[in-house]
């Protein structure tokens, strides 16, 4: 074990003496879930919209005041005609027009009927029925203080209650999101880049004949990876919840845990990437491309796995960020337990497993074959 460690600490000490490198390992976790947390949200605020009112009554100019007041839209055009509309969207000015009809009071209290129109752009649909939903909202709440006391003869009134995030807060979605996007990016990018500058330099040949089996030489150099990954999650998760306020309402001891498993299970992958790149650039390219998309597009971080097709949602499966993603939200959004997050936590093993095993076998083919 003592040549072991001697491998580790040569790694270490050449890791220490790149500062850049090391600013990036470091930095980028932190910078990450600065912007993820801060700058990205599903939430759609101070949207810029126009209003058509051909009523011009006390109960429009209501209604226009809390809409005004409501922090998802901007009024930013009073229309005086239809015409206008079409005009202001294709500008680019506006993303949602509200038209209330002509003799708006008049129709509501006699009739007991008035009608508003929302018109929303369609270019993104998630943004325009957002949108559509927030002006329906007022609207109905206006309307139900005006029933007051009075009921309709038949009424369905939900009640929604939203359990684990009530404040619908996009932090708590993110952050698991970005500890294992920038779990997986720093650990099998700079491991595998690592191993196959080795490859480069023609120093892995040396390494893999020397008295140390083949398989702590290749461990050994993930080993201060793994040290400085470990630190990220550390910072990652003081900044979550001091700065970001998401809650940890699980065990912090375990999920501790289970992002060491699943630094393994990156590094893993950083040695399997290392194993058939022969250039540093290839390593490179591979770990982006072939890591750093599907966790991007199959983990649920960014869209709902099941949305997609059913062929996308079997090959998710084989995403360990997937499964990384789902424990830290049970951990902590939900404060479960291992027995709720064990099948996961198997997959990851298992995968860690194979993942190595394939590594050092390549590795000692590689050897023989010299």
């Amino acid at each position: 074990m003592g040549q072991f460690w001697i491998f580790v600490r040569k790694e270490m000490w050449h890791i220490l003496r790149d500062k850049q490198t090391l600013f990036v390992l470091l930095g980028m976790p932190i910078s990450q879930i600065l912007i993820f947390g801060f700058a990205l949200s599903n939430e759609v605020k101070n949207s810029k919209i126009a209003i058509l009112d051909h009523s011009k009554d006390l109960t429009t100019q209501q209604l226009i005041k809390r809409i005004e007041s409501s922090k998802y839209f901007e009024i930013t055009d009073y229309l005086s005609h239809s015409s206008e509309i079409e005009e202001s969207f294709k500008k680019g000015d506006i993303k949602l027009a509200i038209i209330f009809s002509p003799d708006f009071e008049k129709n509501l209290y006699h009739s007991h009927e008035a009608s508003v129109q929302f018109i929303a752009d369609g270019t993104d649909p998630n943004v325009g029925t957002t949108l559509v939903n927030y002006g329906s909202a007022i609207i109905r709440d206006y309307q139900d203080e005006l029933l007051g006391e009075k009921k309709l003869p038949y009424q369905i009134k939900p009640e929604v209650r939203m359990i684990y995030n009530e404040q619908l807060n996009a932090s708590y979605n993110f952050v698991p999101g970005v500890m294992a996007m920038v779990l997986l990016l720093v650990c099998s990018l700079m491991t595998s880049v690592a191993i196959v500058r080795e490859k480069e330099l023609g120093t892995m040949e040396v390494l893999l004949a020397s008295p140390l089996n083949p398989f702590f030489v290749v461990i050994s150099k993930s080993i201060p990876y793994l040290f400085i990954s470990i630190f990220n999650i550390l910072s990652i998760l003081f900044l979550s919840y001091f700065i970001l306020e998401v809650p940890i309402r699980g065990s912090v001891f375990l999920l501790i845990a289970e992002s060491i498993l699943f630094i393994i299970t990156s590094l893993s992958l950083g040695l399997f990437v290392s194993s058939i790149a022969k250039t540093q650039t290839s390593a490179m390219f591979g770990t982006l491309i072939g890591l750093f998309m599907p966790t991007l597009m199959f983990s649920g971080f960014m869209f709902p796995i099941d949305n997609m097709p059913v062929p996308m949602q079997i090959l998710s499966n084989i995403i360990p960020s997937k499964w990384f993603f789902i424990i830290v939200k049970s951990i902590m959004i939900k404060g479960l337990g291992y027995m709720s997050i064990w099948k996961e936590t198997l997959i990851l093993v298992l995968f860690t497993i194979l993942m190595i095993f394939i590594s050092v076998k390549k590795f000692n083919k590689r050897l023989d074959i010299e």
